[in-house]
């Protein structure tokens, strides 16, 4: 652990406003999330101030944020996240342990060929080492919740159900999830599971307002967990930032949109017209566009968390203020879907 400037002296921290936070059932489960979940990907990365990072995970736990994703990639450098998650745990919040959901995920490329990940990153071999590693990296006996990264097509399901149930029979994990899986492949692996007497808990996929592909297909993966009473975290529930107030006036210089090819594209004069009326509505509510796309994205049952992650804590508090607001009306949402469907190239779908 090499951020030297970690306070060690500070309080434990106090959740004091918890009556704020909304906390939701995961799918069928008697687990709770907060409706925010604080996560630990590139805004947790080495290069970034320690004190701020440090400052925002608090702040998190102190208004009422009790859901903490990890995995063991993230950083950079890879498993930096779940060590700094570590250290600030151990020295400020290990007393709260039981008003705490942590999870973390494991099987995408994270040590050298051939049992690192990736390929392979479904196996018994892979699974267990790198839940073993990250449990020794967070400084845990266990995790609340351990999800398989990615679907492995050169893995038995039945290889990879195996591994996963033992994680929880052997106390190294209390729930299951998947990410990134096909809704084929949940349900088979749901099933799998729940044979060894284990529930798949949760999915994680990418979902919001501009993309819809969990929704789309002959049966989607949206309507198989809400289904087999699998619960949604939600990553990327901002779109990378096109669901915030980022390129309302342009494309700002340094921005991904500038920096990112692929972002880049995808920032046309056509969404950013839907955009500005995305945000007239926002405005209309007293919100700001990024608490709307929370807000569309909450109104769904089958979403269990949002995952967003936080660069300050100004820019936590804004999102978390936006759970203030009251819900969606179906009038709000019926309008917000007519928008997008006559936009549908700027949406992944």
């Amino acid at each position: 652990m090499t951020d030297s400037v970690l306070s060690t002296t500070t309080a434990s921290p106090t959740p004091t406003t918890h009556a704020a936070m909304t906390y939701r059932r995961c799918g069928r489960s008697g687990l709770d999330l907060s409706a925010i979940s604080l996560g630990l990907h590139r805004t947790f990365a080495a290069e970034r101030p320690a004190e701020i990072r440090q400052a925002v995970l608090l702040r998190a736990f102190e208004r009422g944020v009790t859901s903490f994703d990890l995995a063991n990639i993230y950083g950079p450098p890879v498993g930096h996240a779940e060590e700094f998650f570590g250290a600030i745990y151990r020295s400020q919040l290990a007393s709260h342990r039981d008003e705490i959901v942590i999870a973390t995920k494991a099987g995408v490329p994270m040590w050298d060929p051939p049992y690192g990940g990736g390929l392979g990153g479904g196996s018994r071999k892979h699974l267990i080492s790198a839940a073993e590693a990250s449990l020794r990296r967070l400084g845990l006996d266990y995790v609340d919740i351990f999800y398989h990264h990615r679907f492995d097509p050169t893995t038995p399901l039945e290889e990879t159900a195996s591994a996963l149930a033992d994680l929880v029979r052997h106390g190294k994990a209390l729930y299951i999830g998947v990410s990134n899986y096909p809704g084929a492949q949940t349900a088979i692996l749901s099933r799998l599971l729940a044979e060894q007497g284990v529930r798949l808990l949760v999915a994680q996929e990418r979902y919001n307002l501009l993309d819809r592909r969990i929704e789309v297909g002959p049966v989607s993966t949206l309507s198989i967990l809400a289904d087999q009473g699998i619960g949604l975290a939600v990553y990327s529930p901002l779109d990378s930032g096109r669901l915030t107030d980022r390129y309302l006036a342009g494309i700002p210089e340094g921005s991904r949109a500038t920096t990112h090819a692929e972002m880049g594209a995808r920032v046309t004069e056509e969404y950013v017209d839907v955009a500005r009326q995305l945000n007239v509505y926002a405005e209309e509510r007293g919100q700001k566009l990024a608490q709307l796309a929370v807000a569309w994205l909450l109104r769904h049952p089958v979403v269990a968390t949002a995952l967003v992650g936080a660069s300050s804590v100004a820019q936590l508090d804004a999102t978390l203020d936006g759970l203030d607001q009251p819900q969606l009306s179906a009038a709000e949402f019926t309008a917000i879907e007519d928008l997008i469907a006559q936009h549908p190239h700027i949406m992944f779908a």
